[in-house]
């Protein structure tokens, strides 16, 4: 796929809106076989899509990205997802030869320093491990809900990703809380239990923390640094 902006997102973004959640993903596991791919951090909403993949037996890859720096209750359910499904979800992993050389430059907890050090610690963490994981695929599935942050409102079901040259779909993305909650109660789909301890958007361990009753979905997620936009950068394109 080159950089142009292909003519049939006009074509998905149609059918997205007129087929519910599962015909849907048939229709893009028919239209692009092979090349069709789902990021997970095992996230309620992330385990939502696993299980209509999995559930369904659609030829659509999973991946994870293994920053290395996850909780142990995230790791729990990836080896539950596994078992119940039957399934081996990959994992990318940093290139190790940045990741030293951060940690000898700036060391372990660098990113509690600066916003620079963070985003930096973030790139080789997530989004340089991100790019090699959807290298050869058309469509990019992931859990993106509007109502986790205000620029999040700004995503579409289906929309351009400039940044990694891809059509991303994101199916979850108007669905409340509780429909998320319900759907994994309904299906007995495994979910990270740090979501029953106030942890809303849970991502490496030194970064999250619970959210306190009244704040901001995102609140929880670099708490130390000033209020606003806060991303990691794996979702900066349609914003």
């Amino acid at each position: 796929m080159n950089s142009t902006i292909p003519d049939y997102i006009q074509e998905l973004t149609y059918y997205s809106g007129r087929l519910n959640f599962t015909e849907f993903l048939k229709l893009l596991s028919q239209r692009f076989p092979g090349h069709i791919t789902f990021s997970t951090s095992f996230s309620f909403e992330d385990q939502v899509i696993a299980h209509e993949i999995l559930g369904n037996d659609l030829p659509i890859t999973l991946f994870t990205l293994d920053t290395g720096r996850l909780f142990a209750e995230t790791y729990s359910v990836w080896n539950s997802t596994n078992e119940k499904y039957h399934t081996s979800i990959k994992a990318y992993f940093p290139d190790f030869r940045q990741l030293e050389n951060f940690l000898q430059q700036k060391g372990p907890n660098a990113f509690y320093e600066s916003v620079e050090n963070r985003k930096l610690c973030c790139h080789i963490r997530k989004v340089e491990p991100l790019k090699r994981a959807l290298q050869g695929n058309q469509i990019w599935i992931t859990g993106l809900r509007a109502e986790h942050s205000p620029d999040r409102q700004h995503h579409e079901l289906i929309e351009w990703d400039a940044a990694n040259n891809i059509v991303k779909y994101n199916p979850l993305l108007h669905w409340t809380t509780e429909q998320v909650r319900q759907y994994i109660d309904l299906n007995n789909v495994p979910y990270n239990p740090l979501h029953d301890k106030g942890f809303v958007s849970i991502g490496c361990a030194p970064c999250t923390r619970a959210i306190r009753p009244g704040e901001d979905f995102r609140a929880g997620r670099w708490w130390w640094e000033d209020a606003g936009k806060k991303e990691c950068g794996l979702h900066l394109n349609a914003n």
